[in-house]
């Protein structure tokens, strides 16, 4: 993690990692594509898309994603079952493009 605040620091954008892990809530629309997790800093960096059409690169707090509950309180979940087959990049222009993450 420290790399990449030093790129993002530095101005030179986020470093082009593929995510290692997607989380959703399964009974919302929020869904993260991360590619690091700092268990001991307590956040993540990745794209983050709250279902609200402006899914953006950053960090998020692990404590929130915790926390985080849909529509019918149902905890945030990891999809077993995503391989990523892109950059966080090219997930972000698609996101971007299309106003919410695509797997």
């Amino acid at each position: 993690m420290a790399a990449q605040r030093k790129a993002i620091d530095q101005e030179q954008g986020a470093l082009d990692f593929k995510p290692v892990v997607k989380l959703f809530t399964p009974d919302g629309s929020a869904t993260w594509l991360l590619t690091e997790i700092d268990p001991d800093g307590g956040r993540a960096f990745g794209l983050c898309d709250l279902g609200v059409g402006e899914p953006e690169l950053g960090y998020v707090s692990i404590a929130e994603l915790r926390s985080a509950r849909g529509k019918l309180g149902l905890p945030v979940e990891r999809d077993l079952h995503f391989k990523a087959d892109k950059t966080i990049s090219a997930y972000a222009i698609e996101a971007r493009e299309r106003g919410h993450i695509v797997t």
